[in-house]
């Protein structure tokens, strides 16, 4: 029998065509092209850009090895702070997935952005491929002072992002609706968000087909 936290996944948001190409699009190739710590040493690609970005260990690495269906992909690690560049993934001449350092502890409540450096904020500002910024929310603690500091930077310079909960699996049906309904009001007002919010499990592939449908719109084609 289907549990109530599975129930919450099956809300279909696309249609049959939608999730088709999303499917076809993330079974291609995705290869790791280099790690960026300049502007000088961005890749030279007219591919669009997703960012994906979040809190230390919010699960960025893990989210793009299960988009893709390879668990080495991107380098995950239990201490926070590992990834220190901006590491690029081709998904085949499609779209370039993009992860970002981790700014800051799940536990911090500065609002100040103080781990990501001028360079990345430089990327989310003036790199024209970058066509959306996914933020990962960690579904066990929610957003965090230092998320809304993100979300206030990217509305502040007109960029484009989405809410993706991670780590589902990890809390009761009862608690995810809560957070769901939570975020859903926080960025009711803010311009630069994505009204769709998606609640993913890496470990259980939950959501992982909505964000695929998503991030298939922005492939070239």
């Amino acid at each position: 029998m289907m549990s109530q936290t599975e129930k919450i996944f099956m809300e279909s948001k696309y249609t049959a065509d939608e999730y088709e190409a999303g499917r076809i699009l993330f079974a291609q190739n995705c290869e790791f092209i280099l790690s960026a710590v300049s502007d000088e040493t961005l890749p030279q690609s007219t591919l669009n850009e997703i960012a994906f970005a979040g809190r230390s260990n919010v699960g960025k690495s893990s989210l793009i090895n299960a988009l893709t269906s390879r668990r080495t992909l991107a380098r995950t690690s239990n201490t926070p702070g590992r990834t220190q560049q901006i590491n690029f993934f081709q998904l085949e001449k499609k779209l370039m997935l993009v992860d970002l350092p981790g700014y800051g502890y799940a536990k911090a409540s500065k609002t100040k952005i103080k781990d990501w450096s001028k360079f990345v904020l430089s990327y989310l500002e003036n790199r024209p491929q970058l066509s959306r910024v996914c933020i990962l929310i960690d579904s066990r603690r929610g957003t965090k002072k230092n998320d809304e500091a993100i979300m206030d930077y990217l509305d502040k310079i007109s960029a484009s992002y989405q809410l993706v909960l991670t780590k589902c699996d990890k809390i009761k049906y009862d608690e995810m609706e809560n957070l769901y309904n939570l975020t859903t009001d926080n960025i009711h007002s803010r311009f630069g968000a994505h009204p769709f919010i998606t609640p993913t499990s890496s470990k259980k592939g939950q959501g992982l087909n909505d964000l695929r449908a998503e991030l298939a719109k922005l492939a070239h084609h």
